[in-house]
């Protein structure tokens, strides 16, 4: 098995920037440390509130997350940038792999996953921390291929390779063998200290632009952020051409500071009240969220703890995955006001159950409480078997909801609105099935459960807001539909050839660029953080490179 998460994400890469891209991956392998270390180890991190009222850098890096660390750690090796980041750094109880449901759960102002419904239903997070999803997330990850596979198939098994080929193959993780999490955030501990200052809790409201003599496009100078007191701080770019502002705030965050600067649709813009400074009409669209369904499976013996480690490739474009662990079913961190749980997917995660005050609904409440009492506490030793599709093809948009930087704005993903995305989900259940009836699945199912009352069970649990149908048997195709969960892997707003061009420039202004997910497409293989990790490693070195070159 690898040794590295750098032979993890790249396996045998060939490119010369990929090989050093992969060595600083491979730094993510160190001790963990608690907070007050992690301060003393990062001298160059200062709260928004003690940050000067005006200062000047090289590079403005706009969002600590899972793209934006590895970005500016390495744009400070021969430069002076600043990295902001909204939230703070990663709570303790966000480091083991035992506790990765607790973050997901917390839906305080200053929790590190700020909850957001989709238009339609969904119930999702965006990370407020430095280290972005990396901090949240189950740890795994993939290397996609040179092209996005889009056929391949669950046998035969393709051993430990981290390939995405036809078969099974192995993912990578964050968590090191002590079940301790390292994120993006860890790849500051190699930047230059006298070349980096990371500002946490500091919200950018804008980004700034003027003219410039001899050139036809407005020019990024500098943004404007503020302090948890309100208080706003300007950060100019210092003279020089080669000076950028680099948003890297994610497919939630680039699309809405662009929009809240004045980039965007004029009609949208003007709506709420803001200048146009160029009317850009695909900021905000191709937005998609790779839609997951899953399967809980109570089992009558004990099985381990494992936030996914295989995943299966079908030949109709979905991705099969499993969660397993004893300890479903007990919450979490003593004193939170949660309900109990039925796992991963589950109150816990704000999948199943614990939803904000608001959106507590009786008829919600109600079918939890059916679903825990049809379970007996045996029940909970299980697992969930998940597919998510490929792509998606179904892609939606992002609007402001007001001009506070601070609000989520509303995002509409449109799950399942293209009927190839619906095929594929069905052909994923149809798989799980033949899991379930399989001999080698057999120890783990008790002897008088089908798999009709295995589905059903799973269709009752209230993974989202959707209306549901009761009826005695479900299709494949509505099973889909009504269960449809995230899987974080949302995506898109920016992307490259609407936005930005091939080299992450947004189009129609100076000075400017977006290096995050949401300038992809599609979704990259089955999970996608050692890609956005080197995306921000590459064109960091590319950008350096460009400022140096004759």
């Amino acid at each position: 098995m690898p040794s590295s998460p750098a032979q993890m994400a790249l396996g045998r890469a060939r490119s010369p920037t990929l090989v050093l891209a992969a060595a600083v991956l491979g730094a993510l392998c160190v001790v963990a440390l608690s907070e007050d270390e992690q301060l003393e180890n990062l001298r160059f991190v200062q709260h928004a509130q003690d940050a000067p009222l005006v200062s000047h850098y090289n590079y403005i890096v706009v969002g600590g997350g899972t793209s934006g660390c590895p970005l500016a750690a390495t744009l400070s090796e021969h430069s002076r940038v600043l990295l902001l980041e909204r939230g703070g750094l990663p709570y303790r109880n966000m480091s083991n792999q035992e506790h990765f449901t607790d973050a997901l759960a917390d839906t305080s102002l200053a929790s590190p996953a700020q909850r957001f419904v989709s238009t339609d239903g969904v119930v999702n997070a965006r990370a407020r921390v430095l280290g972005g999803g990396s901090c949240l997330n189950a740890g795994f990850y993939t290397r996609a291929s040179n092209e996005y596979v889009r056929t391949a198939g669950v046998t035969p098994d393709n051993g430990f390779t981290f390939d995405h080929v036809t078969g099974t193959k192995i993912g990578g993780t964050i968590f090191d063998n002590s079940g301790q999490r390292h994120t993006a955030a860890d790849f500051l501990r190699h930047a230059r200290p006298r070349g980096l200052t990371v500002v946490l809790y500091a919200t950018v409201s804008r980004i700034l632009f003027r003219s410039q003599e001899g050139v036809p496009y407005p020019v990024a100078y500098g943004v404007v952020f503020a302090d948890p007191l309100g208080v706003q701080h300007r950060v100019y770019l210092r003279d020089g051409g080669k000076n950028e502002v680099i948003l890297s705030a994610g497919t939630l965050g680039s699309p809405q500071l662009l929009m809240l600067s004045g980039v965007g649709p004029q009609a949208h813009l003007e709506a709420h009240g803001i200048q146009v400074l160029v009317d850009q009409p695909m900021v905000g669209q191709g937005v998609a969220d790779n839609p997951m369904n899953s399967v809980f499976i109570p089992s009558p013996v004990p099985v381990g703890l494992s936030l996914v480690q295989v995943v299966g490739i079908t030949k109709s474009g979905s991705f099969i995955e499993g969660v397993s662990g004893s300890e479903f079913g007990i919450p979490v961190s003593d004193g939170a006001r949660r309900l109990a749980s039925f796992g991963l997917f589950s109150p816990q995660t704000g999948q199943l159950g614990t939803l904000p005050p608001g959106q507590r609904t009786p008829e919600a409440l109600q079918r939890a409480a059916e679903a825990m009492r049809r379970l007996d506490r045996r029940a909970f030793r299980g697992g969930f078997i998940l597919e998510k599709i490929l792509g998606p093809v179904s892609t939606g948009h992002i609007e402001l909801r007001s001009t506070d930087p601070r609000a989520n704005p509303a995002v509409t993903f449109n799950y399942f609105q293209e009927a190839e995305d619906l095929e594929r989900c069905v052909r994923g259940i149809q798989t799980i099935e033949r899991v379930i009836q399989s001999r080698a699945f057999s120890n783990f199912t008790y002897a008088n459960t089908t798999v009709e009352s295995i589905f059903t069970d799973s269709a009752n649990f209230p993974v989202n807001l959707l209306p549901r149908h009761v009826n005695d048997s479900r299709s494949p195709e509505q099973y889909c539909r009504e269960t449809v969960m995230t899987i974080w892997h949302y995506h898109g707003g920016c992307h490259v050839g609407a936005v930005v061009d091939d080299n992450y420039r947004v189009f129609g202004v100076r000075g400017l660029r977006v290096i995050d997910s949401s300038t992809f497409r599609y979704s990259p293989g089955t999970n996608p953080q050692a890609t956005v990790m080197m995306l921000g490693r590459y064109m960091g070195i590319k950008i350096q490179a460009e400022r140096w070159r004759k």
